[in-house]
């Protein structure tokens, strides 16, 4: 037997291998790029979302008859026009909890002193034998400030220098503010162009998989994003309102962080408990009003858990509460405020990728096994 096939399959193999280190090498290549160009590249990302978003609303009107530049306009309008109410009724509402927070700012260093030295300290004391009020006086820290000085002096050099550039991020970020809206009317625009041409450069054999992913992706990405935008504008709405009513002055405010943070699993009802019960405690810590914050906290999360998730995002994204918070973690590391941007879209994109390649592993024959597959052997014919 000759063994040049067998030659010729090992340099098909080596060239394969190849191939795909160059595949890998080309990834790695573009995340350091993406890395190096992060905060340029945010407003394109958050402009190519409102893009994305409003772009099936657009083909709908294209549908009814509407050229696409009208569709575009009117879309691009009810956008605006959408976030300048809320931007209206929202921004006046947290400076003034704001300024109710700061004004009642006394109030909470009061508790917080008393808390501090009448619970925190003396159990610290009896279980750990430390002396928190000792550790913390001026004396110690002034001990400390001495002993590490040049460490005290490197930090306080970053601050400034931090402080330097602080004046070109606010010109920076004011610049994207800018620059957002502009690039999301192109990206409305020839949103249906970008998806042509990033298709026609599919290899024609992949075509059929590639477009089913890419549908997946979509259908969990338009059922997750604009789901959870709702249940998080439902939240805030529900915490806000509930506190307020509940008598905690700065509920407002609480609903508000609350709302936003809910994206991350636990981490937005934690955070209205822990606020909402130290605001009540700080004015008075009456039982009705304790008991009150801990009524809104559990119908809203009845509400949320039975019928704003289920009918508004459902299970289409599929991922455990612990990979949603480690994606956003990982996001800021890696990418700062960009990453974040992406985390929650790169993680469902994931997940699509790892259930399709885990349903093709399903169908190999390293899963499957010789035993399984037909055994025509062992047929009558054979």
């Amino acid at each position: 037997m000759s063994p040049a096939p067998s030659r010729q399959q090992s340099l098909a193999d080596i060239a394969a291998f190849f191939r795909r280190v160059q595949w890998v090498a080309l990834a790695l290549g573009i995340l350091w790029v993406i890395s190096l160009l992060a905060p340029i590249l945010t407003p394109f990302v958050a402009a190519a979302i409102l893009g994305w978003m409003g772009d099936p609303l657009v083909d709908r009107l294209e549908a009814r008859g509407h050229s696409r530049i009208t569709a575009v306009m009117l879309v691009f309008v009810a956008m605006t026009l959408l976030l300048l109410a809320v931007l209206l009724i929202l921004v006046p509402m947290i400076v003034r909890q704001v300024m109710t927070l700061v004004e009642s700012w006394p109030e909470y260093q009061a508790w917080f002193s008393r808390w501090f030295h009448g619970q925190l300290s003396p159990w610290l004391q009896k279980h750990f034998d430390f002396d928190l009020t000792a550790w913390l006086s001026s004396g110690h820290l002034l001990d400390m400030l001495q002993a590490h000085w040049q460490r005290v002096g490197g930090m306080a050099t970053s601050v400034l220098a931090f402080v330097s550039r602080s004046g070109m991020g606010i010109v920076l970020w004011l610049a994207n503010l800018v620059l957002v809206p502009v690039l999301a009317f192109f990206f409305l625009r020839d949103w249906d162009k970008f998806v042509e041409r990033i298709a026609a450069l599919v290899p024609r054999d992949h075509i059929a998989t590639v477009s089913r992913l890419a549908r997946e992706s979509d259908d969990v990405l338009g059922g997750f994003l604009r789901g959870q935008f709702l249940v998080m504008a439902a939240l805030a709405l529900m915490y806000g309102l509930g506190l307020w009513l509940v008598g905690v002055k700065v509920g407002l405010l609480i609903g508000v962080i609350g709302g936003l943070l809910s994206f991350v699993p636990y981490l937005g009802p934690a955070s209205v408990v822990i606020m909402g019960t130290i605001a009540a405690l700080v004015q008075g810590g009456s039982w009705p009003m304790l008991l009150g914050v801990g009524v809104v906290f559990t119908v809203a999360q009845l509400v949320e858990s039975y019928i704003l998730t289920p009918k508004l995002v459902g299970e289409r994204i599929g991922l455990h509460p612990m990979a949603v918070i480690f994606a956003v973690m990982a996001g800021g590391v890696l990418f700062g405020f960009l990453g974040m941007l992406l985390a929650l879209p790169v993680a469902a994109v994931v997940n699509v990728m790892l259930h399709f390649a885990v349903e093709r592993y399903h169908q190999s024959r390293a899963y499957v096994g010789e035993s399984s597959q037909p055994d025509d052997a062992e047929s009558p014919g054979a």
